[in-house]
């Protein structure tokens, strides 16, 4: 049987990266859920922790439990429905860093492995090429050791698990999926190690393209923060 999650995210407010009248962005701790969930010991979550600073901040797009990185949410009707509609697009371009069991063979690569849940396992996610919905990532290595890859992840789109699923199937899994990893790449971390690291959009307001970027808090060799 798998280990559980043990990875627990900070107490406290969120890091706050930037925050104007129409949105906030912000940091969000791996082990820390992005809305409240179902269970009622399962409140805490950037959406609850945020509207502690800003009350009127509101979700715009999800980051899985263990992933951690940046978040963007709206502070108006209007900005929440523009951001929305750039997600919905595929305007919005995001970048991912990783830390995956081996080497690819090729340097750079594409998945475009179709995706749908995996009933009988829920929340996993599944390859199919039959009933599954298009799934598209692109990435590439930055850097290897013995064990492991370093890699940076380009979803084009936005699939439930999508870079987990990806590259566990090219036989790479991300070290501490708790979903996806096999026994030895689990092991090599007590925490998933995936990272939303940067977010490019259009202003909701001005139009005007803004960028954050977030530090990585972990590298080739391991953990390096939280």
């Amino acid at each position: 049987m798998r280990a559980p999650f043990i990875y627990a995210p900070p107490p406290g407010a969120i890091d706050v990266r930037y925050v104007d009248d129409h949105y906030v962005v912000v940091e969000k701790p791996a082990g820390l859920l992005s809305v409240p969930g179902k269970a009622a010991d399962h409140g805490d979550c950037v959406e609850t922790r945020v509207q502690c600073q800003f009350a009127d901040a509101r979700i715009v797009h999800r980051l899985d439990l263990d992933t951690s990185g940046l978040m963007v949410m709206a502070r108006t009707a209007q900005a929440h429905r523009r951001l929305s509609q750039q997600f919905e697009r595929r305007e919005v371009r995001k970048r991912y860093v990783a830390r995956i069991w081996g080497r690819p063979m090729s340097p750079v690569g594409t998945n475009v492995q179709p995706l749908r849940c995996d009933w009988a396992r829920r929340p996993r996610q599944m390859v199919d090429y039959a009933n599954g919905k298009s799934a598209e990532t692109r990435w590439h290595i930055l850097a290897s050791d013995a064990r492991s890859s370093l890699i940076a992840l380009y979803p084009r789109t936005g699939r439930s698990h999508q870079l987990r699923v990806h590259m566990a199937e090219i036989g790479h899994p991300i070290l501490g999926d708790r979903f996806y990893a096999d026994e030895a790449a689990l092991a090599m971390s007590s925490r998933m190690l995936l990272h939303a690291a940067s977010l490019a959009f259009s202003h909701p307001e001005s139009g005007a393209e803004v960028i954050y970027e977030s530090a990585v808090p972990f590298n080739v060799s391991g953990v390096t923060g939280v």
